[in-house]
């Protein structure tokens, strides 16, 4: 099995983007398989958008996954209610959405599960006091043949902890959420695929594909980036982040970056 993983998108142009190019990434590499995390996919970057989740799936992608901007709006909320779209699993009973899911490839069933650490956790209003950690939540979840795990987390030892965990039981931990690509790519000793950090599909240049003014001037007037307005979704050259996976038996075999 090919699968393709594709980190965070971030905006209106980056969906487009995508999907512009996934029917030909999927011929070139013989993909069976496609996860993208889309928690920013909405125009404004903040949470999905109905016009942008429906083209993603349209173009190819098999299972969008999210993160601590899976609440952001009302219409991020009515799309987790799509069988093919995830949330983080380690929230209690009650939050909106399903952190995992099972999908029939051919002969055989790939699973996706969705977690997230504190740290990315911590602002949401939506699951305040409601976010348990996140091995507890895979040692729960009803894994079936190939397991792929997106980890949405900020802190980097986390991440590699909880890969070295699961060595063996996952075939991939794709580190998402931070935006900023992590260069190394590694085949832990029992055939889990890990990268601390997917890293964004967006426009370049900006502060995590946001224009920078508005964060800055916060910064500099009131010393909190974000005391004024959100910022807009950068307009700048796209950057593609990326990891295609070769698996075999529910082990990774082989993992290059596809840029």
């Amino acid at each position: 099995m090919i699968l393709l993983f594709i980190g965070d998108i971030v905006g209106d142009a980056a969906s487009r983007y995508v999907a512009d190019r996934l029917p030909g990434l999927r011929t070139e590499h013989n993909v069976d398989f496609v996860v993208a995390n889309a928690e920013n996919c909405a125009a404004n970057g903040l949470g999905m958008g109905a016009a942008q989740v429906e083209l993603l799936l349209a173009s190819g992608v098999d299972v969008i996954t999210g993160g601590n901007h899976s609440w952001d709006s009302e219409e991020s909320v009515d799309l987790l209610a799509l069988p093919r779209v995830v949330r983080p699993a380690n929230v209690d009973d009650g939050v909106p959405g399903r952190g995992i899911v099972h999908v029939p490839v051919g002969d055989e069933t790939v699973t996706v599960v969705n977690l997230a650490d504190d740290c990315a956790m911590h602002s949401v209003k939506a699951t305040a006091g409601k976010v348990f950690p996140a091995y507890r939540a895979w040692a729960m979840a009803d894994r079936r043949g190939t397991t792929i795990v997106d980890y949405h987390g900020d802190h980097v030892l986390e991440k590699q902890i909880f890969a070295h965990a699961v060595d063996g039981e996952a075939t991939a931990v794709m580190g998402t959420h931070t935006h900023e690509a992590t260069e190394r790519l590694r085949l832990l000793p029992r055939r889990t695929a890990f990268v601390t950090e997917v890293g964004m599909t967006g426009p370049d240049d900006g502060v995590q594909g946001f224009t920078p003014a508005n964060l800055v001037n916060g910064l500099r007037t009131a010393g909190n980036p974000f005391a004024g307005d959100m910022p807009d979704v950068f307009d700048g050259p796209m950057v593609f982040g990326a990891v295609l996976l070769e698996i075999a038996d529910g082990a990774t075999t082989a993992m290059q970056r596809i840029r």
